[in-house]
């Protein structure tokens, strides 16, 4: 697989979000940097579901800054638009994860619009910005929601 290559794997978590005003530039449609945060949205709602709330990591003394990030624009959004922010873990080391996202809106026929595509990559760090391993308790659960993912696929 590329390095740039994305896709979901299961499970999927989706989150909606309904684009604002602020979210859009002069040419009425969402602002690009603004997918970066979308990202972020779908990966917090999905870590507080299925993992642990950030603020739990952070209590244990680590956070999980971007290392690196990727977007492929497809097509636009705007203002008001309903869009579905589709997050997937798709790897963990002891030290790093990395998370797809695909953000979608339907169609006036029913069918589903790709907009954007794209990952993130974090590493564990400590408070003083040292990479850190994740503690056990992070680890076990990204773990399994990751495995439960691997399972999923060697069924299909």
């Amino acid at each position: 697989m590329s390095k740039l290559a994305v896709s979901l794997v299961e499970p999927v978590f989706t989150t909606p979000y309904r684009v604002i005003y602020g979210d859009t530039d002069a040419a009425g449609v969402v602002y690009n940097a603004n997918y970066l945060r979308y990202f972020e949205i779908g990966r917090t709602e999905m870590m507080r579901a299925w993992a642990l709330p950030y603020s739990a990591i952070e209590a244990m003394g680590c956070i999980l800054p971007v290392t690196e990030s990727y977007l492929r624009f497809k097509a636009p959004a705007a203002y008001d638009d309903l869009l579905a922010i589709s997050t997937s873990l798709v790897e963990v080391t002891k030290v790093t994860c990395r998370f797809h996202y695909a953000i979608t809106r339907p169609a006036e026929d029913g069918r589903t619009v790709l907009l954007v595509k794209g990952f993130t990559c974090h590493a564990c760090v400590n408070r003083q910005g040292k990479l850190t391993p994740f503690p056990a308790p992070v680890l076990e659960k990204i773990t399994t929601l990751l495995e439960k993912g691997v399972q999923g696929q060697e069924k299909g």
